[in-house]
């Protein structure tokens, strides 16, 4: 199709006509967004001070319209999660995604924030931040170089050149709904499973009761 437009004389049909107009606002768009990326500031653990280096001079991040960090999430346009999740920390992070604006995207950077690292399964680390939001590039690493959040970043940019306005959420007629936020409790728990939650724990107690009747029917 793209050779056809470049051909000298070629008029395009009119049921095309709209697709065209819709790839070229794509075009303007992806490039837009791809070129002003915002980055939220805050760090969680030792991938923090690797991402620090990737904004200082030697790196240099702001060569991909970053420039500084944004100390609002309504300034921002990704999230860089960088370190260990803590089941202490997962409801703030969720609570500064939803107050993030529309186009937004998420980047797990090592292998705490991508699945839990050397701390997966622990009493008070989540296994991954996906669990609880969306995530757009996934950096491996313990920690990742400042050239491989370049890397990721890249990756993040090729996404969004992809993109199209048909297709993306926030272009959508249905209302965004914001990601409940966990409960910290004696354990983390996500309100998305209650109702599974609330099963378990019937089912429990009608095994325990059925248990419990048991003994005192052979004690009668």
């Amino acid at each position: 199709m793209s050779e056809e437009l470049n051909t000298p004389g070629y008029e395009i049909p009119p049921e095309m006509q709209g697709q065209v107009a819709i790839t070229t606002l794509d075009k303007i768009y992806n490039w837009g967004r791809r070129s002003s990326l915002w980055p939220l500031m805050f760090g969680l653990a030792c991938c923090g001070i690797e991402m620090i280096c990737t904004a200082a001079s030697r790196f240099d991040f702001a060569r991909f319209g970053m420039e500084v960090m944004r100390p609002s999430p309504r300034q921002s346009d990704v999230m860089i999660v960088s370190g260990t999740v803590t089941k202490k920390m997962i409801p703030q992070i969720v609570r500064l995604y939803n107050q993030m604006p529309e186009p937004k995207y998420v980047v797990a950077m090592g292998a705490c924030a991508s699945g839990g690292g050397p701390f997966k399964e622990g009493y008070n680390v989540v296994s991954g931040v996906d669990k609880y939001i969306p995530v757009d590039v996934y950096i491996p690493g313990c920690p990742p170089t400042p050239q491989a959040l370049l890397n990721g970043l890249i990756a993040l940019q090729k996404k969004i050149d992809k993109q199209s306005i048909k297709e993306v959420r926030w272009y959508q007629k249905e209302p965004i709904e914001a990601i409940p936020i966990p409960v910290l409790g004696p354990d983390i728990m996500d309100p998305r499973e209650y109702a599974s939650i609330r099963e378990y724990a019937q089912g429990k107690l009608e095994s325990e009761s059925s248990s419990a009747a048991v003994p005192a029917e052979e004690a009668a």
